[in-house]
């Protein structure tokens, strides 16, 4: 049975919404010999159908309704006697109405979302999508290259799991009756990451991320070199691989291979991969080519046959908190791009990365607490904050954004006890970048209880600035980096002891003009082992413990899948989702298809949840920068309406929203709006739920050791601070004992009312001031605002030009 034939006998009652919408519209506004009148008279002569001239002046009252219409109104009369499409053809057909016999032809197959190419990990879940439509009855046959996948007649060729056997090319045929059309080739890439590599390597949906690192090599002549690169991410990443920085001839491959090595193959290597929408630079590797076959003693990390001898963790995880909107304290704008561009390069070395803004002191204990259970025996744990802090008795103090001001130990998060909590789950490397002030808090008069850290190694604290000086942050024309994460993330893929990493960092930190004398790095460690932030992860096996910890971590960045949602006039429009950090999300719509007739429509979400307090004013704003997310803009897909939600973490409930349409026709001038709720569950980190009360049940005094390596310098450059530069004072007041702050037991409870005096000589960014033409300095108007500029990993942020418009911001 044919597809036209199974058409024609369709009741027009059965029609589809947008085909009777048209026509209906059609013969509303047609003139007398083409109009629903002359449609009654026609098929009121066929003996088949009774159309009295009661039956008409019932159609013809429908004009007086809201978006009544005559001719729907006739249609649905003749449906509801049994007229099929076959007998309504005949009757327009004798009208001569050609444009209405048009709606009723059985459309073509049209493909309306073609698969997508795309790298994936081996052991995820993979679909790929094709859906057709035009007629009724479509059939869909997948193929790979030209064999037929067997049970692939879906319009969602799913993979679960994919395996490295998958990989190929793909295309889908849609089948109606005679007729069939080809969607556009797909290729799947599975990248297999063995335990090697990092297993449990988690990409968040789409994006790019490299799995598979290239690995450093000693060789001896003749020696085959061969080095991977593998990324994930859609669409398809492309590779170019350099050598000492210059791109390499027809080097386009996932794998680099040179057969007979010589000397001349001797240098650094690192790829670079990229696709449509960004791109990432893997590690830079050395490979060193030995022309005899002896491996004494070498300064080359240990290297020998080829492999290098390393340390191996089980599982790196970070925690990364930046703070700017703070409540009663100077507000900053450099801890999101430093969050950001840490959160990438962290990922790049296989690290689970928790990465948030604008935390409470609740919340930020929370997250401290989620972050711990991810922690295991030989994990590499890291903490990175940026923020306003401060340092007393050797202990710092991290300042979440609803700290009062005067503020105290008690309404801070206290970093040592943080550490002590971590060497309890006996972590192979602890890794502590303190972004923030360390002046003295004159205000915080509480002398700490001395407990004892455990003993152990592998502590490691890189502070930005020295001790009792300030941290800045640059301001051009826009949002740039801190001071110290502009000079460490150029040097953080570098496959070198992490110590020796920051000393680079720090060397490099002291050729910075506008902050000599001011800021210097600091690094004290008890490192015993040759660790490093590249170090590979062997893992120890499927343990309750790691698949735990997997979990908790997978949970926290779980976006909600995109969704199509169709309206009664017809309209098809898409919600997508990203994440910029793990409690940030950036929602955006686009029209997927709209009826012929519709001059005009637009969706938009409103009525969020009350929970995230959205501003209506903020929201669907026709670029990402609008809507204040600067950073995710070359990775989000053009022509929509975007809003950005940040603040995830406060979310008690489900997250919910309206989306809400707005159209016009031809036939009206008047706007028809149509509605649509939309429920989400809890995306990101809001699944955690660190919104709750602090569980007081696990508070820790802060201890005070003075050779442990958060007091004792090991490896510190040489760099003095020199100048001080104002900062803002802090004033907390006192509580009783504070999860991860201070207890003092003698210290009575205070209250929070009465506000101390703020004296304005002190705050967590500095504010230093650009320099005039005579070299006297500017003074930095409170009141200016920058634009925020997008800011990617391979800017080439050219210093001379940076300080001639440089504002200077002090972290406190």
């Amino acid at each position: 049975m044919s597809d036209s034939y199974q058409f024609n006998s369709l009741n027009i009652n059965a029609l589809n919404e947008p085909i009777l919408k048209k026509l209906s519209e059609l013969l509303d506004k047609a003139n007398s010999k083409k109009g629903w009148r002359k449609l009654g008279e026609i098929a009121g002569n066929d003996r088949r159908f009774r159309v009295s001239g009661n039956d008409m002046e019932n159609c013809s009252l429908k004009v007086l309704e809201l978006e009544g219409s005559p001719s729907r109104s006739l249609l649905w009369l003749l449906g509801d006697q049994g007229c099929t499409v076959k007998y309504l053809l005949v009757f327009l057909e004798a009208m001569g109405h050609v444009e209405a016999i048009q709606c009723l032809k059985p459309p073509g197959i049209k493909i309306l979302i073609q698969p997508q190419s795309q790298a994936v990990l081996a052991g995820q879940i993979v679909r790929l999508g094709c859906h057709a439509a035009g007629h009724p009855n479509i059939q869909y046959q997948w193929f790979k290259s030209k064999e037929e996948v067997p049970h692939g007649n879906s319009p969602e060729l799913v993979f679960n799991p994919v395996h490295g056997n998958d990989s190929g090319f793909y295309i889908c045929r849609v089948n109606s009756g005679g007729s069939f059309q080809f969607s556009q080739w797909a290729q799947l890439e599975v990248c297999d990451v063995t335990a090697g590599y990092g297993s449990m390597f988690t990409s968040t949906e789409g994006r790019l991320k490299i799995a598979i690192q290239p690995q450093t090599q000693k060789l001896m002549i003749g020696d085959t070199l061969d080095l991977e690169c593998g990324a994930v991410g859609k669409p398809l990443p492309k590779y170019q691989w350099y050598k000492n920085r210059a791109p390499l001839k027809d080097a386009t491959k996932k794998r680099y291979t040179i057969p007979d090595v010589t000397l001349g193959h001797q240098g650094k290597y690192c790829c670079r991969v990229s696709n449509d929408l960004e791109h990432l630079w893997s590690r830079e590797v050395e490979i060193v080519i030995d022309d005899i076959n002896i491996f004494g003693d070498s300064d080359f990390d240990g290297v020998k046959s080829g492999c290098p001898e390393r340390i191996d963790a089980t599982d790196k995880v970070a925690l990364l908190i930046g703070n700017m909107s703070y409540r009663n304290h100077p507000k900053l704008k450099a801890p999101m791009v430093d969050v950001y561009d840490l959160t990438n390069l962290l990922r790049q070395l296989n690290f689970k990365v928790v990465s948030l803004l604008d935390l409470t002191e609740s919340e930020m204990r929370n997250a401290v607490d989620e972050f711990l259970l991810l922690l295991d025996k030989g994990v590499y744990g890291l903490l990175y904050y940026a923020g306003h802090g401060y340092e007393n008795y050797g202990n710092s103090f991290m300042v979440p954004v609803d700290a009062p001001n005067p503020y105290r130990s008690a309404n801070c998060l206290c970093v040592q006890s943080i550490l002590k909590l971590m060497q309890e789950k006996e972590t192979g490397l602890n890794v502590f970048l303190l972004d923030m002030c360390r002046k003295r808090n004159v205000y915080d008069d509480i002398i700490p209880n001395v407990e004892a850290l455990r003993v152990t190694a592998n502590i490691v604290f890189g502070y930005a600035t020295c001790q009792d000086a300030e941290a800045f942050e640059l301001n051009s024309t826009g949002f740039t980096n801190g001071v110290f994460i502009k000079f460490l993330k150029k040097r953080l893929l570098e496959d070198e002891k992490i110590t020796v990493l920051l000393d680079k960092v720090a060397e490099d930190m002291g050729t910075f003009d506008p902050t000599k004398g001011k800021q210097a790095l600091e690094i004290r460690s008890s490192l015993s082992e040759k660790r490093a932030l590249t170090d590979p992860i062997q893992s120890s096996g499927c343990s309750e413990e790691t698949m735990a910890r997997n979990l908790q971590w997978e949970k926290a960045h779980e976006l909600p899948e995109s969704m199509c949602l169709e309206f009664d006039c017809g309209v098809q429009i898409k919600l997508g989702f990203a994440a910029e950090f793990s409690n940030v999300m950036v929602i955006y719509t686009s029209l997927v298809k709209k009826p012929d007739d519709m001059t005009s429509c637009e969706a938009y979400v409103t009525n969020f949840t009350p929970d995230l307090d959205v501003d209506p004013k903020e929201t669907n704003k026709v670029t990402p920068e609008e809507t204040g997310s600067y950073l995710l803009s070359k990775s989000l897909p053009e022509h929509c309406l975007y809003t950005r939600l940040s603040s995830l973490q406060k979310l008690k409930g489900q997250l919910s929203f309206t989306v809400c349409l707005q159209g016009k026709f031809n036939s009206m001038d008047d706007l028809v709006e149509w509605r649509t709720e939309v429920n989400i569950g809890k995306p990101l980190i809001a699944k955690l739920d660190i919104h709750r009360m602090v569980r007081r049940n696990s508070c820790l005094q802060t201890c005070h050791i003075p050779h442990s390596p958060s007091h004792s310098p090991a490896h510190s450059p040489s760099h003095s601070p020199g100048v001080e530069s104002h900062c803002h004072q802090h004033y907390p007041q006192h509580y009783q004992n504070s999860y991860l702050g201070v207890y003092h037991h003698n210290h009575p409870l205070m209250t929070m009312g009465g506000a101390m005096p703020v004296d304005n000589e002190c705050c967590m960014y500095s504010n230093l001031s650009s320099y005039n033409q005579e070299g006297e300095p500017h003074a930095v108007s409170a009141s200016r605002v920058n634009i925020p500029i997008e800011t990617t990993a391979d800017i080439n942020e050219l210093q001379t030009s940076f300080i001639d418009s440089l504002e200077i911001n002090n972290r406190y």
